[in-house]
């Protein structure tokens, strides 16, 4: 599959957050000092499924607003690039888009345009897959989380 560079591109251009000196509140416990240390260790471009692609662990759940902020083209890049297998890391990039509704944290912490990128992302990913979002029972959340983003 072709990855259309310019989605991933555009992600970096209006993402351009500094890396946080820590990504959760690591001295919490050791479940988020594993999450902040994986956080840590990896960077945009090579963050992969093996460290966030587990719902059940997933270190994002425990991130500030400021540090998905800073990985946001990576789950760009992680929903192209699984789209079509069955990783399909696009559900749980629409999990952390929805979780909280109208107060969810990514919602009150982008910019308008960032809000406007990332709806029109959804919008694209419903547009170009939507056979496979069916296939990973998806619709009915990207649509969801699609209006969402787009009235924000």
């Amino acid at each position: 599959m072709s990855i259309p560079l310019d989605w991933i591109k555009e992600s970096k251009s209006l993402f351009t957050a500094k890396k946080p000196e820590h990504f959760t509140d690591f001295e919490h416990c050791s479940e988020c000092a594993e999450h902040d240390r994986t956080l840590l260790d990896s960077s945009i471009d090579g963050i992969g499924l093996d460290a966030l692609g587990n719902p059940g662990w997933d270190p994002l759940c425990f991130c500030s607003p400021e540090g998905l902020a800073y990985y946001f083209p990576a789950l760009v890049r992680l929903s192209l690039e699984t789209a079509e297998n069955d990783a399909f890391y696009f559900g749980q990039l629409l999990f952390h888009l929805a979780y909280g509704g109208e107060e969810n944290r990514l919602l009150l912490h982008f910019s308008g345009t960032q809000k406007v990128f990332v709806a029109s992302f959804i919008e694209y990913m419903i547009a170009t897959f939507p056979d496979e979002i069916e296939k990973n029972m998806c619709a009915d959340e990207a649509l969801r989380t699609h209006e969402l983003w787009q009235k924000a």
